[in-house]
């Protein structure tokens, strides 16, 4: 087993990583340290791994919360019942959530936590590699609007991030694949050398290699605790895990939530904030054309669906959290590597590479 630190003095946590992680009944009660436990997670990972961590709080009084998959589910409506179901079960400020299950799961049960009697404990269990990643290290928690993703949220650091490669045994291959355009933002954005060696290990990866999928997530994990641990509220180096969120965002919420999985439509936004930075001569052509290439070696989208209007997109990126008065601020780069906060991009030349 593998463990990361995210160091925010106080708040510092662990990230454990391995196959058997969840395995340590123990540790997992461990963490837990009212009477109390509500476990939050979907139809889909319930039958798999929910008897796991019910049997390991058996001491416990453990509640649980089971809602459909998919990202349309993570609404206020769907946070109103958490609280609701906390009301009923008279949890204390000592309660513990745990949040079982990939990004959607851990963002909805994250702000529940924040928000219960002013932020109690929580613990992310991510079972998709994209939460693995990503979405279960750093504290940022959301529910959508329709309007716009993520625009209703806290920052509330778990205690704890335990991440058991075992479940991505029964991920389904579309998600797997969203998983990797979060790993490959870390090597685009920040290490032109973890970028290499994703472009010598993605077909390893792809076929659940243990040594390459232990390497890929503790590269990305470490990435992301060193940027929070410098900024976790987002006012400076954090933006740069941006990486084609902006774009990205804008897509999901132009499809209504129900199109491409999150890490399809980063993988499209990064292709365009690459094309972008070429387009405004900051980046090599070639980098771009390195980074399409991986990407579709991952078997994920890389160009915009023909339904969506530039225009559309364009009024939905500027609902983007890092816009400041109005002001879009993209996260560009000047090539593999080396992503870089940009303001003040004119719109025409974002409706430009929207257009294709």
């Amino acid at each position: 087993m593998r463990q990361i630190s995210v160091q925010l003095a106080k708040r510092s946590y662990p990230i454990r990583i391995g196959n058997d992680v969840l395995s340590d009944t123990a540790a997992l009660a461990s963490l837990v340290m009212g009477k109390q436990a509500l476990i939050v997670t979907d139809e889909n990972i319930a039958p798999f791994y929910l008897p796991m961590i019910q049997a390991a709080l058996q001491n416990k009084s453990v509640h649980t919360l089971i809602f459909p998959p998919g990202e349309q589910e993570k609404n206020l409506g769907r946070f109103t019942e958490v609280m609701h179901t906390l009301a009923e079960i008279k949890a204390s400020r000592d309660v513990t959530l745990i949040a079982l299950g990939g990004g959607v799961v851990g963002d909805l049960t994250g702000f529940a936590a924040a928000c219960w009697m002013r932020g109690v404990r929580f613990i992310q269990i991510p079972t998709t590699l994209l939460a693995m990643v990503d979405s279960s290290v750093g504290g940022k928690t959301a529910v959508d609007l329709a309007s716009g993703k993520n625009l209703v949220g806290a920052f509330h650091q778990p205690v704890a991030v335990l991440a058991d490669l075992r479940t991505l045994k029964t991920l389904p291959e579309r998600e797997l694949k969203a998983g990797l355009a979060e790993v490959i933002k870390y090597g685009a954005a920040f290490d032109v050398g973890f970028f290499s060696w994703l472009e010598k290990n993605i077909d390893a990866l792809l076929a659940l290699d243990e040594t390459a999928l232990t390497e890929a997530i503790s590269r990305s994990c470490r990435q992301k605790a060193g940027v929070v641990s410098r900024d976790e509220t987002e006012q400076g180096e954090r933006m740069l895990l941006n990486l084609g969120h902006t774009f990205g965002h804008a897509i999901e919420t132009g499809q209504g939530y129900g199109g491409y999985l999150h890490g399809e439509a980063v993988a499209i936004g990064m292709c365009l904030a690459a094309k972008l930075s070429v387009q405004m001569k900051r980046a090599p052509a070639a980098d771009t054309e390195r980074l399409v290439n991986l990407l579709k070696r991952a078997g994920l989208p890389t160009g915009l669906p023909a339904e969506l209007d530039s225009e559309t997109l364009l009024q939905h990126m500027k609902l983007d959290k890092k816009a400041l008065s109005g002001s879009l601020r993209l996260i560009l780069w000047r090539g593999l590597g080396r992503a870089d906060v940009v303001a003040d991009v004119p719109e025409t030349a974002i409706l430009n590479v929207l257009s294709g």
